[in-house]
């Protein structure tokens, strides 16, 4: 999903988002640890996707 569907979102549903890849990033590490995680790069696809997440929530609270 990119930054502006994530803009479009309202904040609760954003969090929501943020939430399923929270649980998301935690299955993939998990297979990455048992070494059944068939796309190592996900994890940084994932994490990025967090971090986008986390700044425009931080931006909506804040009103910017």
């Amino acid at each position: 999903m990119n930054a502006q569907d994530m803009r479009n979102m309202t904040a609760i549903e954003l969090q929501a988002h943020h939430d399923s890849l929270l649980d998301e990033l935690a299955n993939l590490r998990v297979k990455l640890v048992l070494r059944q995680l068939e796309n190592p790069l996900r994890v940084r696809a994932l994490r990025r996707e967090i971090a986008r997440t986390n700044t425009i929530l931080t931006q909506k609270q804040t009103g910017k």
